[in-house]
C-alpha cells in the first residue's frame, strides 16, 4: 500500500470527524481513498488573463479523475498589472507575489495534500505560484493560462503596449481621439494575457523552460482547444508525479533555472524575470545571482524579435514552434541541459529531439540571430553599485551610449505630468526615484513614462533609470532596478537637477558624472525621507522587502 501525504488527515479512527467534513462536501469513501489533489486557481473576474481559468480547472479536474486522484480546487488572489498600472494600484503588485506564495503553502499544508495543480496567468500570478512549489515541495505542475490573442488595427496586428504609446501620440497631436477610441476597442480581443512577450507570457514560457509544466503550456493560445487537452493532460500526470514521489526540487536544479535564463535571453523577455527567476530560485535553494543573468547574456544569442521589440505575437512563436524550438536552437550551442528531467517524466534532450522550427522568421538560426548576445544587460557604476538592468531587446541597436542631463522625479506621476506637458527634451534623463521595493513601497512598473515618451517620439532621444521597474511591454533606453534604492541611501538617492548621467552599453556602465567629494557631501546631508504608509500590508512589506538584485524576496528571519 503506497503511502499518501493525506493519509494523516483521513486514516484511522481518530480521523473519523475530519472524513465526516469532507463527507458533507459530497466525497465518497472511495475518492478519500485516492491521492487529494491540490487545484490552486487565481480564476476572478478581474484580469482578461483569468477569466477563462474556470474551464482550464474542469480540465485539469477530468483529467485527475482519469487517472485515479481526487482534485479539490481552492483559490488564491491575483492583480492585473495593465489595469492597475500607472496609479497608486501599482504598489500592491509586486507584494501580492508574497501573498499568494503563502496563501497556497497555507492551505497545502493545513491539508496535507499529496499534489498540486496551480493555474494562473499573469505578472505576479506565475512567480507566486512557482514561489510556492519550489517552497513546498510536494509532487505539482503548473498549467498557464495562455495568451491573448493580438488585435487587428487596419491590417496590423497590436496588443496593450499600442494602447499605452497611443495616449502619448494623443498628446502630441499624430494621433486622433477617434483613433485612440478604435485602438481601445480592438487591441485586447479577449481572454488570456496580454498578446506580447510581456512579463506575464515570459514567465509562462520560462515555466516550461524550467521543466515544471508541459510542452506549449507557454505558447498555446488561451482559447485554444490545445490549452484544454494541456490541462487535462497535466491533471493526469500530477497523479503519476505524487505515485513516483517526483517532486519538484528534483526538476528545479540550478540547470534547470541557467537553462531558463538562456531561454529568456533568447525571447527577449520582461526585465521582471530577473526579480521572480532570482526569488524562484531562492525557494528551491539554489543560488541565482544578476552576475548569471549577464553572463549568460553574453553568450546567448536573441533568436526572437517579439512585441514590443518587434511586430510578432506569441501565437506567432507558437505556431513558429514554441519554446521547445527555441531552446532546440540554443542546445546547438551548448546552452541547453539535456539531461535534466521535467515534470513530464521526459528529459529535456527527449522533449526536444521531436521538434522544429516552422517559421524562421519568427525564431532565428543561432547562426544568424537577431543579436549576438541576449536580450537583458546588466549595468553597474557609481550610479547603481549593486546592479540595474536593461533590456537591449527593446533598444534600437544603434544606441550604444547616452550621455544626458538628470530631470528627477520623486514619483512616476510626476514625470508622466513633465512628459505630457512638454517639459521633457531630447538629451534629457528621467530619473524616477523612490520607487523600489522598500521606497515605493512596492516596486511599481514605469510603463505610462515609457510609453508616453515612445508615443511622443521620445523613446530614442531621452533615457530614463529607475529604482522602480518595467512592464515587459516598455521599450526605449531604460534602465531599471536601480541597486541600491533611494530608500536605502543609494546614490540614485543624491542625484540632482542638471546632474551629467552616462549610459554605457558596451562597458555595461550607468554612472553620475559627479566628483566624489559632491558625492560625499551629498550624502553628509542626505536624510531618508518617512515611510509612506503606516499601516496595512504596504507598511509590512516595506519593513522586510529586500532588494531588487536580490529578487526582492523578504527578508528571512533567523
Amino acid at each position: 500500500m503506497v503511502y499518501l501525504r493525506s493519509d494523516v488527515i483521513k486514516v484511522g479512527v481518530e480521523r473519523a470527524p475530519h472524513r465526516s467534513l469532507f463527507k458533507a462536501l459530497g466525497l465518497t469513501d472511495e475518492e478519500l481513498n485516492r491521492p487529494l489533489i491540490g487545484i490552486a486557481n487565481s480564476w476572478n473576474e478581474l484580469i482578461p488573463g483569468h477569466a477563462h481559468l474556470k474551464d482550464v480547472a474542469e480540465a485539469v479536474k477530468v483529467g485527475v479523475r482519469i487517472n485515479g486522484g481526487t482534485p479539490l480546487e481552492f483559490n488564491t488572489i491575483g492583480l492585473c498589472d495593465g489595469i492597475i498600472m500607472g496609479h497608486e494600484g501599482m504598489r500592491y503588485s509586486l507584494p501580492s507575489r508574497e501573498l499568494i506564495a503563502d496563501s497556497i503553502e497555507l492551505v497545502a499544508n493545513s491539508y496535507q495534500l499529496d499534489g498540486l495543480v496551480f493555474i494562473g496567468s499573469c505578472d505576479k500570478i506565475v512567480p507566486g505560484m512557482l514561489m510556492a512549489m519550489a517552497r513546498l515541495d510536494i509532487p505539482s505542475i503548473f498549467v498557464a493560462g495562455g495568451p491573448m490573442l493580438a488585435g487587428r488595427y487596419r491590417g496590423c496586428d497590436i496588443d496593450l503596449h499600442d494602447v499605452f504609446e497611443a495616449v502619448g501620440a494623443v498628446n502630441t497631436g499624430k494621433l486622433s481621439l477617434d483613433d485612440l477610441k478604435v485602438i481601445e476597442d480592438v487591441a485586447c480581443p479577449g481572454f488570456g494575457s496580454c498578446a506580447g512577450m510581456f512579463t506575464a507570457n515570459t514567465m509562462g514560457a520560462l515555466s516550461e523552460a524550467l521543466g515544471v509544466s508541459l510542452p506549449g503550456n507557454g505558447t498555446a493560445p488561451a482559447v485554444s482547444s490545445e490549452r484544454l487537452r494541456i490541462a487535462k493532460y497535466s491533471g493526469m500526470l500530477v497523479v503519476d508525479l505524487v505515485r513516483r514521489d517526483v517532486k519538484p526540487s528534483q526538476v528545479l536544479s540550478r540547470e534547470a533555472f541557467l537553462d531558463a535564463i538562456a531561454v529568456d535571453m533568447a525571447l527577449g523577455g520582461s526585465t521582471n524575470t530577473v526579480l521572480h527567476l532570482t526569488a524562484i530560485a531562492r525557494e528551491a535553494r539554489v543560488n541565482i545571482t544578476l552576475d548569471n543573468f549577464d553572463e549568460l547574456s553574453d553568450k546567448t544569442p536573441t533568436l526572437c524579435r517579439l512585441s514590443p521589440a518587434g511586430k510578432f505575437h506569441v501565437q506567432d512563436l507558437h505556431e513558429a514552434g514554441g519554446i521547445l524550438a527555441v531552446m532546440k536552437e540554443l542546445s546547438k550551442k551548448g546552452l541547453i541541459h539535456g539531461d535534466r528531467v521535467t515534470v513530464s517524466l521526459k528529459t529535456v534532450k527527449e522533449l526536444i529531439s521531436s521538434v522544429s522550427v516552422l517559421r524562421r522568421e519568427v525564431i532565428r538560426p543561432v547562426e544568424d540571430p537577431w543579436l549576438i548576445r541576449g536580450g537583458l544587460m546588466i549595468l553597474k557604476g557609481s550610479l547603481a553599485p549593486d546592479g540595474a538592468v536593461i533590456k537591449l531587446s527593446a533598444v534600437t541597436t544603434e544606441v550604444k551610449q547616452f550621455k544626458g542631463v538628470a530631470r528627477v522625479f520623486e514619483c512616476e506621476e510626476d514625470a508622466v505630468k513633465a512628459v505630457l506637458n512638454g517639459k521633457i527634451c531630447r538629451g534629457d534623463v528621467v530619473v524616477i526615484r523612490y520607487e523600489g521595493p522598500k521606497g515605493g513601497p512596492g516596486m511599481r512598473e514605469m510603463l505610462a513614462t515609457t510609453s508616453v515618451l515612445a508615443g511622443s517620439g521620445l523613446d530614442k532621444d531621452v533615457a530614463l533609470i529607475t529604482d522602480g521597474r518595467f512592464s515587459g511591454a516598455s521599450r526605449g533606453l531604460v534602465v531599471g532596478h536601480v541597486s541600491p534604492e533611494a530608500a536605502e541611501g543609494g546614490p540614485i538617492a543624491l542625484v540632482e537637477d542638471g546632474d551629467p548621467i552616462a549610459i554605457d552599453l558596451t562597458s555595461k556602465r550607468v554612472d553620475m558624472l559627479i566628483p566624489d567629494d559632491v558625492m560625499n557631501e551629498r550624502l553628509k546631508r542626505f536624510t531618508p525621507p518617512p515611510k509612506k504608509f503606516k499601516r496595512g500590508v504596504l507598511s509590512r512589506y516595506s519593513d522586510v522587502v529586500t532588494s531588487a538584485s536580490t529578487g526582492a524576496v523578504f527578508k528571512e528571519l533567523i
